[in-house]
C-alpha cells in the first residue's frame, strides 16, 4: 500500500466511503454471455470489508457510470443503500449524496480507478485508488492499495481506515468468539 502525507489523519475523520464499481469492486472486465447477459465478478473479501465498515459505524455508497442489475443485487446483499447508477457526471450524484447525509467533503472517502473518478477524488477528504488505477488517479490518491480492483483493494483500504480510527481490533476480536461471523455478508 502506498500512503501519502495526511492519509492517516484524513482516514480518522471519515464517516462515508464511496466506491466506484467497474475496476474497483470488480476487476473492470465486462463479461457478456451468449444471450447478452452481463456478469460482474465481485470479491468476497471486499464484501466482508464493507460489512465490517458498516459494523464499525461507517456509511458506504456506490457511484458508478454504468447501470446493471448485478450492481443493485450486490449492493443489496451488502446493505449499501445509497447507490447511484448510470452517473456519467459523478459530481451530481456526489452532491446529492453529500446533502442527503449532511456530510462535509472532509468526512468522505472515495475509491476510484479511472479518469471518470477524478472530479470526486479532487473534492473528498480521502481520495483512494486501487493498485491498477490509471496514473492520474494514483497521483491524486492519498492512499493506493497494493491490490488491484476486484482483488482485495477495497478490503485493504477499509482495513486501513478502520485501523486509523481505532476500530479494527474490536472487530477482529469478535471473530475469536464461538458464534463469530454469523450473519456477516461477504
Amino acid at each position: 500500500m502506498e500512503q501519502k502525507s495526511g492519509a492517516l489523519e484524513r482516514a480518522q475523520a471519515l464517516k462515508l466511503i464511496i466506491f466506484d464499481v467497474d475496476g474497483v469492486l470488480t476487476d473492470g472486465g465486462i463479461y457478456i454471455g451468449e444471450s447478452g447477459e452481463l456478469y460482474k465478478p465481485f470479491f468476497c473479501r471486499d464484501g466482508l470489508g464493507i460489512t465490517l465498515a458498516h459494523k464499525a459505524g461507517l456509511k458506504t455508497a456506490i457511484i458508478t457510470g454504468r447501470k446493471s442489475s448485478q450492481v443493485a443485487f450486490r449492493a443489496g446483499e451488502l446493505h449499501i443503500s445509497e447507490v447511484f447508477q448510470g452517473s456519467l457526471d459523478k459530481r451530481a450524484a456526489y452532491r446529492t449524496l453529500k446533502e442527503k447525509l449532511n456530510l462535509r467533503d472532509e468526512e468522505i472517502g472515495y475509491i476510484g480507478d479511472d479518469l471518470i473518478d477524478l472530479p470526486i477524488m479532487c473534492q473528498v477528504g480521502l481520495p483512494m485508488a486501487v493498485a491498477d488505477a490509471v496514473p492520474e488517479v494514483r497521483q491524486q490518491a492519498l492512499l493506493t492499495a497494493g491490490f488491484a480492483g476486484g482483488q482485495g483493494a477495497v478490503r485493504e483500504l477499509i482495513e486501513f481506515i478502520l485501523k486509523a480510527q481505532g476500530k479494527w481490533q474490536a472487530l477482529l476480536q469478535d471473530f475469536y468468539e464461538p458464534d463469530a461471523g454469523s450473519g456477516l455478508a461477504q
